[in-house]
């Protein structure tokens, strides 16, 4: 497995992998990603802001993708009901949009990829990434947890969505 960038090239690839994560968050009656987030237009974004990635496997395929920015992320500035372990005035990492091909799920890629950014923000001398994900998203919240990621509270997303707060001090 390798990872890169993003290119424009890549959305139909994208889309279709984002597709796939949003029909098995549906099967699983979580009601995240069902509003038309995220989009071909918010991916195209993060690719201009260079903060669009793909893993691919040997064959060249693309395997899954994700939003990774050092970019404060401006709804997580209020945290209800807890704290960030980090202050958020701090530099810190942030990941969205993580998806993985149906095909290919259970084979590590989500944890490639934390692992991934992990290395670039010790590598930028941050000490914090930050996530949020969906109260029902047992998935997402058991991987956080397991890779030693810290409860902080609730969010808002910037459409209204109450989303669960996680942070990890990276050392």
């Amino acid at each position: 497995m390798k990872i890169r960038l993003s290119k424009i090239t890549d959305i139909p690839e994208i889309m279709e992998i984002i597709k796939d994560a949003k029909a098995l968050l549906k099967s699983l009656q979580i009601d995240q990603w069902q509003n038309g987030y995220p989009n071909a237009a918010q991916v195209e974004n993060d690719i201009h802001n260079k903060e669009s990635y793909v893993v691919f496997n040997d064959d060249g395929k693309i395997v899954a993708t994700a939003m990774f920015t050092a970019r404060k992320e401006p709804t997580y500035k209020k945290v209800i009901a807890g704290n960030w372990v980090v202050s958020e005035d701090e530099a810190y990492g942030v990941i969205h949009r993580m998806a993985v091909k149906k095909e290919h799920r259970k084979e590590g890629l989500a944890l490639f990829l934390f692992q991934e950014f992990h290395q670039q923000l010790k590598d930028q001398n941050i000490q914090s990434l930050k996530i949020d994900t969906h109260e029902e998203n047992i998935g997402m919240q058991s991987l956080i947890k397991k890779l030693g990621y810290t409860y902080c509270g609730i969010i808002y997303t910037s459409y209204g969505a109450k989303r669960m707060a996680f942070e990890k001090v990276i050392s």
